[in-house]
């Protein structure tokens, strides 16, 4: 059959048995519940001569009948939840974003198979055929696709002939593959509502214990509903619009002349001034941080700050507890002495910001929250908090909010 009159040919195939494929359905909900409305939304499409199973983009199963009448319904229900796996982690869509091209395409094809069977290894998973783990790879399990294809001690297993999972796990058309939507092709839109709602499932079944869900699949649940937000790139904006705001105070001073001075000899005229930003960084050094942490996130906030255009000698870095202990220019973050270990008080650490000399114009402030903050913004700063932690008080202490006048960041420990 050429590539033409497959991509042309109806959706359905006499010769598929579809009491099969409906029982493995059966058997992949019963075992998988919280995948049930994925494994009902893919269209089973047969394709004569194909030799296995695999799905397109578009959420299209295609299978040989001939090699599915061998199947058993626990082999089938297998390769659905298997493809399954493919089809609502997009792995299509991370392999383009990754940049796979054809001549990686079969790297990264094993790669999600890795990801997805060491997931499903310790079900009752009976795929047919070698089953690809994270150690037929040479790596350790527990770990996304991306890691393993990039890996240094990845490598190709000896076996050539894996199963072909199609352009649903590698994003490469396949010949047989039907175009768009036709044969029961799902739109964009309609799969990225199923990953969502598989997602919510996910977690509803892990959270109310009604059985065993593996670890890979909650991490993606959690990652798929709440995605995380590069903290480093909010804080770069969040200093950015303070280096902005300040920079856009202009303001008429006498203490040059104005360059229109010489048409009113008679009147002295003041000239426009535009403020040169001066940045500062308040770092708590309570008890309740932690060193190492802290002098971490420091560097992150080091390198930002030269990202966005701050000079090595604009940077003036505070340690505070309750009272400020160090005041001093640094050219590197590594110079900085996180003195204290007491209670805290930003409040009396941006007091004392405030009387710096020059007076900053944008204040960083690293703390976990377990601060009083001042009711009142500092005249003239521009107050940006990155919030270290989860700030859930596990330390004991109060946790307080942080003021509405103030712009916020969430910063992550394990930056």
């Amino acid at each position: 059959m050429s590539a033409e009159e497959r991509r042309d040919r109806p959706a359905t195939d006499a010769s598929l048995d579809l009491h099969k494929v409906a029982a493995a359905r059966l058997w992949a909900a019963a075992r998988h519940p919280y995948l049930a409305s994925a494994l009902f939304a893919s269209t089973v499409v047969a394709v004569p001569e194909l030799g296995g199973a695999s799905v397109d983009e578009a959420w299209r199963l295609y299978v040989d009948p001939e090699v599915v009448e061998g199947w058993t319904v626990a082999e089938l229900g297998s390769l659905m939840v298997h493809h399954t796996g493919h089809l609502v982690r997009d792995h299509a869509g991370r392999a383009r974003a990754l940049g796979v091209d054809h001549a990686r395409a079969g790297d990264w094809a094993l790669a999600a198979d890795a990801e997805i069977n060491d997931d499903l290894v310790h079900t009752d998973l009976r795929l047919p055929g070698e089953v690809v783990l994270p150690a037929t790879l040479g790596c350790e399990h527990g770990r996304l696709a991306e890691e393993y294809i990039n890996l240094g001690d990845f490598h190709m297993p000896d076996h050539p002939d894996y199963p072909d999972c199609g352009s649903g796990a590698d994003a490469q058309p396949r010949p047989w593959e039907l175009a768009g939507d036709a044969g029961g092709g799902l739109p964009p839109g309609e799969r990225e509502l199923l990953a969502c709602q598989t997602a919510s499932r996910v977690l509803d079944y892990a959270k109310a214990g009604r059985g065993r869900v593996a670890t890979g699949w909650q991490r993606w649940a959690e990652e798929r509903l709440e995605p995380r937000v590069d903290w480093r790139r909010v804080l770069a904006a969040e200093i950015r619009k303070g280096l902005t705001t300040v920079a856009g105070r202009a303001d008429y001073s006498y203490r040059r002349p104005s360059r229109r001075a010489g048409s009113s000899p008679e009147v002295v005229l003041p000239a426009l001034e535009r403020p040169v930003p001066e940045v500062a960084v308040l770092c708590d050094t309570s008890g309740s941080m932690g060193g190492d942490d802290l002098a971490q996130v420091l560097a992150e906030v080091e390198g930002l700050l030269r990202g966005v255009g701050v000079g090595r000698s604009s940077l003036r870095v505070l340690a505070v507890d309750a009272a400020v202990h160090t005041t001093r220019r640094v050219t590197s973050a590594s110079l900085v002495e996180l003195v204290g270990g007491g209670g805290t008080d930003m409040s009396v650490g941006i007091d004392g910001a405030a009387r710096l000399r020059p007076r900053p114009s944008v204040l960083v402030v690293l703390t976990d929250g377990m601060t009083p903050w001042p009711q009142e913004p500092p005249k003239g700063m521009e107050v940006v908090i990155g919030l270290i932690g989860t700030q859930s008080g596990t330390g004991g202490g109060q946790v307080w909010a942080p003021p509405a006048w103030a712009r916020v960041v969430h910063v992550d420990r394990a930056a």
